[in-house]
């Protein structure tokens, strides 16, 4: 019995190292912190992370605003795709990045919304599957860039990724090591094409984007 756990352990291991090994070396390519070395794309996609509860962005997802809004400001994107967790009537990432950007100066035109992006992995699904997004860049932290990437393009996205890193984060220790498991279970929702908890209908990126303002929970159930 104590072999067979053996085995069992190193299988587990085994696995562990092949995913994050096949994400970290299939996305390192295309992603940097030099935007003169990123395409310009027509999306900046601006993943969710917390906000407080008066809506005001952590210090992670401000970084990663205000990074996407020097790409727009820059001329490389024309379009803002913010998905984040609005999984309650209580919890709302998504209105939150938009009224962010909103007192920056940026017209409700250009920013759409995403109120499923419950994870990574839905937020690069429904870019592609619901918005129509074929070429973005994708604006996070390095620690999290590369499994982005890696689903986006899976997803049929030409994606790029913008490093957030503003400044060095107190758990990002910990943000590691939930990325190091996270990444399996991406390697696996990308191979077996996992469906996303909510899909619905179809809003064109270069369409209206007060199609996307849905401003009711998605209630995660």
């Amino acid at each position: 019995m104590r072999k067979l756990l053996k085995y069992f352990f190193l299988f587990l291991l085994a696995v562990f190292l092949f995913c994050n090994a096949v994400i970290y070396f299939s996305s390192g390519k295309y992603l940097s912190g030099d935007m003169a070395a990123i395409p310009a794309c027509y999306v900046a996609l601006v993943p969710g992370a917390s906000v407080y509860a008066s809506g005001k962005p952590s210090p992670i997802l401000a970084d990663r605003l205000d990074k996407a809004l020097e790409l727009y400001q820059a001329g490389k994107v024309q379009r803002f795709l913010l998905s984040g967790d609005h999984g309650t009537r209580t919890y709302d990432e998504v209105n939150g990045m938009k009224s962010y950007l909103n007192q920056q100066g940026v017209p409700d035109s250009v920013i759409f919304t995403d109120h499923a992006g419950f994870d990574t992995y839905s937020s690069m699904f429904r870019a592609r599957e619901i918005f129509g997004v074929d070429s973005a860049i994708i604006v996070t932290q390095t620690f999290h860039l590369r499994r982005a990437l890696y689903i986006a393009r899976k997803q049929g996205i030409m994606a790029y990724g913008y490093k957030s890193d503003m400044q060095r984060y107190p758990s990002l220790t910990y943000l590691k090591i939930r990325e190091s498991l996270a990444s399996v279970k991406a390697f696996f929702e990308v191979l077996f094409r996992v469906k996303p908890h909510f899909e619905g209908e179809k809003i064109p990126i270069k369409g209206s984007s007060r199609l996307s303002y849905d401003r009711v929970a998605l209630e995660k159930g």
